[in-house]
């Protein structure tokens, strides 16, 4: 009997354990275990000392060149002396580990550990550090490019439009929401001569360590690559906006996250007027992971998901009306 085709697998974590163990020359107490699946699955290695946390790639969602260029680009800001999870080399000095996984080859790489926890209601202090942070990055990453995607409005809007096509009819009036906010990124973005470099673009409080000393990494630079710097900014914008219910409270943390950022890097009036619109045109590109990373048989993919996904999106431009951001350092 033949083994009957996959599209997807979840990887043994004993078996990833042995292996790791072997090629990266760690001693047997190591455990391994995993903590969440996802577009990539994520294993935790942990002995009484000691945590290292294992990427596994699901199969065709990167390629070797595609990760080789994010683990460059986490040595250039390790070598900065910049606050990230960076990957690990195995007894070999191979980065990347290349499995045979059921559904085809998948790749693995071994991480340092962020220390602390995740903070999903951030203080004053901290959202400061995190603008800092960001800043410092953008200081190294600025002008430089990576060979990997190009976030351009192609990418952020077109694509990912047409990904979401596949699942729901473009006549539902949240289609043609999509179609019009589309446009209205698109005419933003037309000849603007602002900084541009290497993008986290997924920076929020999900993809980072923060320790009771306030110490920040940030980690997960899976969707890196080159654009205007601005859309990091945003992103973490909109997702704190969201995450803050207090609303004059959000204001608050987003004019410590914009100083802490402006203490390392400057921005511009152009970048701060496109805040609303930088952070919308990520938004539309998420949808469009979504829906090229998830089948129709998954209930999360439905029209309710989709109407709330553009209510929360709707909530943020019409805040953004009402409030626009006139911080200056």
């Amino acid at each position: 009997m033949t083994n009957f085709p996959v599209t997807a697998s979840t990887l043994s974590a004993t078996a990833l354990g042995t292996m790791v163990k072997h090629q990266y020359n760690l001693t047997e107490d190591f455990k391994c275990s995993l903590f969440r699946t996802g577009i990539n699955h994520t294993y935790f290695l942990k002995n009484i000392n000691t945590t290292y946390v294992l990427r596994v790639y699901c199969y065709n969602w990167r390629t070797k060149q595609e990760i080789l260029e994010e683990l460059k680009l986490l040595e250039l800001l390790k070598d900065n002396k910049l606050s990230v999870s960076y990957a690990l080399t195995d007894k070999n000095k191979n980065f990347i580990q290349q499995i045979q996984a059921p559904e085809g080859i998948r790749y693995a790489v071994l991480f340092s550990f962020a220390e602390g926890g995740k903070v999903r209601f951030l203080d004053h202090q901290t959202t400061f550090g995190i603008g800092a942070l960001m800043g410092k990055i953008h200081n190294t990453t600025t002008n430089k490019t990576i060979a990997r995607v190009n976030y351009t409005t192609e990418t952020l809007v077109t694509k990912p439009y047409n990904f979401t096509l596949k699942h729901f009819n473009a006549n539902l009036p949240e289609m043609e929401y999509l179609r019009e906010i589309g446009k209205k990124v698109e005419e933003a973005f037309k000849n603007k001569k602002i900084p541009e470099g290497i993008v986290h673009l997924d920076v929020w409080y999900d993809n980072m360590a923060i320790t009771d000393n306030r110490k920040i990494t940030i980690f997960d630079f899976d969707f890196c690559g080159n654009g205007y710097l601005i859309l990091d900014v945003a992103y973490f914008c909109a997702q704190l906006f969201h995450i803050e219910t207090d609303k004059e409270a959000y204001k608050l943390k987003v004019k410590e996250f914009l100083k802490g950022y402006q203490t390392k890097t400057t921005l511009s009036k152009t970048e701060v007027d496109l805040i609303p619109i930088a952070a919308t045109a990520i938004w539309l590109f998420y949808l469009g992971v979504q829906s090229q990373r998830f089948d129709w048989s998954n209930v999360f993919l439905t029209e309710n998901y989709l109407k709330m996904y553009l209510g929360k999106l709707k909530n943020w431009i019409n805040f953004c009306e009402e409030n626009p951001i006139t911080f200056t350092l």
